[in-house]
């Protein structure tokens, strides 16, 4: 598996995700307001915030922090205004880069991408350069727990859905961009709960990235993560377990 659900996995198992959790509650809760500027403040007829509020569950992001969000994004409470950009780069080795951010800055957000995409061998693209070579997808993430490929796959494939790929303990289900909302609720009707529901990107081709230039990109997307403005790093790049493995040890 490629890009970025290998990556959510390394950082699954490196357990990253439980040591920044207030950087993650305060990027979805980014999220909630402006799905909520867009599309109201009610779930049932908002899809957008439908899903970022799942996400949010899954992350056990606390009902006052939501409720907090969803109230700057319909304009009871004050709040900022957040504008969406997406940024084009490569990163070691030729890796292609796409970058999503929710920022109230987008001159500072830029110079700041880039000074990170530097710093770390990589550097910016020009509007694209890059995206042509992803394609949009849905993805929807289940736990493995005691279910087995074959009867999963029955299912996904039942329910819509394009594709599935287990990766450690994660099932990966990749969609028509337009039909994960509809594939998740088709899997939820067979007893199934997913743990996330997202838009993605899906890279056409792959980039393979072996020894220092796997480890370069690896801390690149992770310091790109960890910007307060970055909602979303994807990357072509292709990794072996054995590099995945090294990433592990550090």
């Amino acid at each position: 598996m490629a890009g970025h659900s290998k990556w959510n996995n390394i950082k699954r198992r490196k357990g990253a995700v439980d040591a920044k959790r207030g950087l993650i509650f305060s990027k979805l809760a980014k999220e909630i307001a402006v799905a909520a500027r867009m599309g109201g403040g009610d779930p049932a007829t908002n899809a957008q915030l439908r899903t970022v509020l799942l996400n949010a569950k899954a992350e056990n992001m606390p009902k006052d922090n939501v409720e907090r969000a969803i109230k700057k994004g319909t304009g009871e409470l004050p709040g900022t205004f957040y504008e969406e950009m997406t940024y084009e780069g490569y990163g070691p080795g030729g890796v292609a880069l796409l970058i999503e951010v929710l920022t109230d800055n987008k001159n500072r957000t830029v110079a700041e991408i880039r000074h990170l995409l530097g710093k770390h061998g990589g550097s910016m693209a020009e509007s694209g350069a890059v995206r042509w070579n992803f394609e949009p997808k849905g993805s929807i993430t289940l736990p493995l727990g005691d279910h087995d490929e074959e009867s999963m796959f029955e299912k996904a494939i039942e329910a819509g859905a394009e594709d599935l790929n287990i990766d450690g303990e994660t099932i990966y289900i990749t969609t028509e961009s337009q039909q994960v909302h509809a594939v998740a609720e088709a899997l939820q009707g067979q007893g199934l709960e997913p743990e996330t529901v997202n838009l993605t990107m899906v890279p056409k081709t792959t980039v393979k990235a072996e020894g220092s230039a796997a480890q370069s990109v690896l801390r690149l997307l992770e310091v790109l993560e960890d910007h307060d403005d970055v909602q979303n790093v994807y990357a072509n790049f292709d990794i072996s377990e054995e590099e995945i493995a090294a990433a592990m040890s550090e």
